[in-house]
């Protein structure tokens, strides 16, 4: 069975616990490499992970983004929205489609 995780800064995450999914604090560029490569080897199907962390690994989440599995999937953290979540799903549906349909193609 699949399962779903959460990582990016404690105050970001500690919520989704109560949702039952696994939370993973991390901090440092490194500690995050690490964890991402544990979970992604093991039976994660979905993490979300914070955009300032994810801003901060961007050459390891490439390595993810052609893969099925795990689906990697940015969320505001506490310090508020980057945009970089958006723009990862309008890069998603752009790769998977070959056209951009959330914006349309003026932008």
């Amino acid at each position: 069975m699949y399962k779903i995780a959460v990582m990016g800064d404690r105050d970001s995450i500690y919520g989704f616990a109560a949702l039952g999914l696994d939370t993973y604090p991390v901090y440092d560029p490194n500690e995050a490499v690490h964890t991402l490569r544990r979970l992604a080897e093991g039976n994660y199907a979905v993490i979300y992970m914070t955009e300032a962390l994810a801003a901060q690994i961007e050459e390891e989440l490439d390595r993810y983004r052609s893969q099925q599995l795990p689906a990697i999937i940015l969320i505001p953290g506490i310090s508020g929205n980057t945009g970089r979540g958006i723009a990862s799903v309008k890069r998603s549906v752009e790769q998977a489609v070959g056209s951009d349909i959330i914006f349309g193609n003026d932008n």
